[in-house]
């Protein structure tokens, strides 16, 4: 097993890796969602004269739906659609109207979800000079010397791998540095549940540190439930067919770049 995701599940299950990796991730969830207070009084106004229309058009303004529904995305991109299904509408409405105002507020004004804002928590994590340095933009990262990280959005990073390092993927990436004359790329995901959407993230991850003939040493920094010792699909993959590949948490990488 690679010596880092070994170091890796040793510290999830050994130390306070949780406490540790909030310092990379601190989810912390946001107030409520900002209210347009003009929107607000047409929903009211339409609620109270049981307007569906109106109701339900001005609700698809805003960005977020209080009721969890297959039809409503639909409604959303063809208003036009409105008109031509009254009983779709009126099933919506007559929902609405059992939830009353006060629990539509509520629910439109709902924090996003956590893991809608943990993205770019990783980057603000190395911008805090978290590995040494201080990330630079694209002409400094070319000119440096020494050891370097670029400074970039995931488009950003992936045109400079494609253009330098033969990246072929059409896919962002989370991480460009140079360490002891070696390029390093890689994506950073936070895996928070098993299945569905997360397996998705983390084969992302994989196809990405599995990229060959790329001018670059490729790593896949994952955290989270993958290094929970178990029969997961994740676990498993990572201890028997993912030996080979630079796979860490990010309290982990550090020791990595400065070694390579």
């Amino acid at each position: 097993m690679n010596d880092y995701t070994k170091l890796s599940i040793e510290y999830a299950n050994q130390r306070n890796y949780l406490d540790d990796l909030f310092k990379v991730y601190p989810t912390i969830p946001e107030g409520i969602r900002d209210m347009n207070e003009n929107l607000w009084k047409e929903i009211e106004k339409a609620f109270n004269k049981r307007n569906n229309i109106d109701l339900l058009k001005s609700l698809l303004n805003l960005d977020l739906f209080p009721i969890k529904d297959s039809y409503v995305a639909y409604l959303k991109r063809d208003s036009s659609s409105i008109e031509r299904n009254p009983e779709t509408v009126n099933r919506l409405c007559g929902r609405l109207y059992e939830m009353g105002l006060e629990d539509i507020f509520s629910k439109c004004s709902e924090p996003k979800e956590t893991n809608r804002q943990i993205g770019p928590l990783f980057k603000r994590w190395i911008n805090k000079k978290s590995l040494g340095m201080q990330p630079v933009k694209l002409e400094e990262f070319l000119e440096a010397k020494g050891n370097a990280i670029l400074d970039g959005s995931d488009a950003e990073m992936m045109s400079f791998a494609k253009k330098y390092l033969n990246y072929k993927r059409n896919k962002g990436l989370d991480f460009i540095g140079c360490f002891n004359g070696k390029y390093v790329i890689g994506e950073a995901k936070f895996l928070t549940d098993f299945g569905g959407h997360q397996n998705a993230q983390f084969n992302d991850a994989i196809a990405t540190v599995k990229v060959r003939n790329v001018k670059a040493e490729t790593v896949a920094i994952l955290d989270g439930v993958l290094y929970i010792k178990s029969k997961n699909k994740m676990y498993t993959e990572l201890t028997k067919k993912l030996k080979k590949y630079n796979i860490m948490s990010a309290l982990v990488l550090r020791d990595f770049l400065y070694q390579i």
